[in-house]
């Protein structure tokens, strides 16, 4: 007799109680979870082509059925009231589908309870320019973008619009207005949604990522007019979102947009989730840029981009710090261990040699 599987809502009930991040769901495997960043397969059945079809089914939205038999993929959003808000991406693999959902946290926790430095408070109180939260898939960028929109949500009287893809944090009104605009359903893509929105008189614009030119010529447009643009990047650091901005444009161009950047960037936060001492999951190490003159004389020289690093390193009094600086701090509390901490480090020897300075290695 085949063993039945469990209910889709059954297996997002199981990820939230082991506190896991993401469920996967492949044909050829027993349904997956990722905790702390590992992924661990359940004792479940080997999923079929059939489970995962009629999965996909019953959660998509009618109107991104077309767009996935055209394209073989598709991203949404898909929530319960008693288990959370999930971000879906279903592809196609050899015939079959496959599903990702990642929970998405909701935003009742602080900066203090997701491990933040205050550094990132200080940023979230910016009134108009560019800010940028960075790092790689899985590091957090989505939670920590919806804390900084609560915090302005909860301390300011303003006009918050987002263009997200799909959205995954639904904000209420608090002391402001909050309008939540998706692509493919409010408006065609990011680019849209930001060619309009300054009409709209908002204070402040989250775009859910910068993915091309247009969307980037268009925050970087909206930053100057005095409006608090937030936006995520995948980018490993401080350093490597300034490159990648400015790579979106040609080589012609990127002069002109390094002064642009420079003049209208006000900080840029970049994160990496290292396992904690303990064994209960990740703790934020946080890289800080914060946009001072200094700063700006780098970001607008391609030849000085480069030591930015070393601004941050000695730039605490402006509410900046490297990432190996905050390792050093989370390791220096006994946060995380010394072996994950020269394995998150970006320069490991550095790293050893400070902590030695401290009394902290041998």
């Amino acid at each position: 007799m085949t063993e039945v599987l469990p209910s889709l809502d059954e297996l997002l009930q199981k990820l939230h109680s082991v506190g896991g991040s993401d469920l996967h769901l492949k044909v050829g495997s027993p349904p997956a979870y990722r905790i702390d960043g590992a992924l661990h397969l359940s004792n479940l059945p080997k999923l079929r082509p059939e489970n995962t079809s009629e999965i996909l089914l019953d959660i998509i939205p009618e109107r991104f059925r077309v767009e996935f038999e055209n394209t073989g993929e598709i991203d949404f959003a898909y929530g319960r009231s008693n288990i959370g808000r999930f971000r879906v991406n279903a592809y196609r693999q050899r015939g079959s589908i496959n599903l990702v959902l990642r929970a998405v946290a909701p935003v009742s926790e602080s900066f203090d309870e997701l491990g933040l430095p205050e550094q990132v408070a200080r940023l979230a109180n910016e009134s108009h320019g560019l800010l940028v939260v960075a790092g790689p898939a899985g590091s957090g960028k989505t939670t920590t973008l919806g804390s900084i929109l609560d915090r302005i949500n909860s301390t300011r009287r303003a006009n918050i619009i987002t263009i997200e893809d799909p959205i995954e944090v639904l904000h209420p009104d608090k002391m402001s207005i909050v309008s939540q605009r998706e692509v493919g359903v409010d408006t065609d893509s990011f680019a849209s949604g930001m060619s309009r929105v300054l009409r709209a008189d908002p204070d402040v614009v989250y775009i859910g990522e910068l993915r091309d030119r247009e969307t980037v010529e268009a925050a970087l447009r909206a930053a100057e007019t005095g409006t608090l643009i937030l936006t995520t990047i995948n980018a490993v650091d401080a350093i490597d979102t300034v490159t990648r901005i400015v790579e979106f444009f040609e080589p012609s161009q990127q002069p002109q947009m390094r002064s642009i950047l420079g003049s209208s960037l006000r900080g840029v936060i970049a994160q990496r989730l290292v396992p904690r001492a303990d064994g209960k999951g990740r703790i934020p190490a946080v890289e800080v840029l914060a946009n001072t003159e200094r700063a700006y004389q780098r970001i607008v020289d391609l030849d000085k981009t480069h030591t930015l690093l070393e601004l941050m390193i000695e730039g605490e009094y402006y509410g900046m710090q490297a990432f190996d600086g905050s390792i050093l701090k989370l390791y220096q509390v006994g946060a995380i261990s010394f072996q994950d901490a020269m394995t998150y480090a970006t320069n490991p020897s550095d790293f050893k040699l400070a902590a030695q300075r401290m009394g902290l290695a041998t």
